[in-house]
């Protein structure tokens, strides 16, 4: 079995609205690259491919951070699907940032 990469982004924005902003993103996933999501409660759960990478994950959203794990795609590409996963959801975590705004930024 493959190990799991970890990744925690903080936010200021409140549970509530954290957890919008990571369901837009999962959207915006699920309509660019096919990827599916599932909700229970404030625990999101998601498979599919991004750029080519095999993304099968979990997360969860906290009043001041989101804390996920997802699988580890190998040695060649965990860094760079680390760093993809923490630079999306800290865009969209960016309290500077409206929804609306967010909409263009997949």
């Amino acid at each position: 079995m493959m190990g799991k990469i970890k990744f925690e982004v903080p936010h200021s924005l409140g549970r509530s609205e954290a957890k919008t902003r990571v369901e837009m993103l999962i959207d915006s996933w699920r309509q660019k690259h096919g990827v599916s999501g599932n909700w229970t409660e404030d625990t999101a759960t998601f498979a599919g491919k991004v750029l080519g990478i095999s993304i099968d994950a979990r997360l969860d959203v906290k009043d001041d951070k989101i804390e996920g794990e997802a699988s580890d795609p190998g040695f060649l590409f965990r860094e760079p699907a680390r760093k993809y996963l923490t630079q999306k959801f800290t865009a969209y975590l960016d309290s500077s940032k409206s929804l609306s705004s967010l909409k263009n930024l997949t």
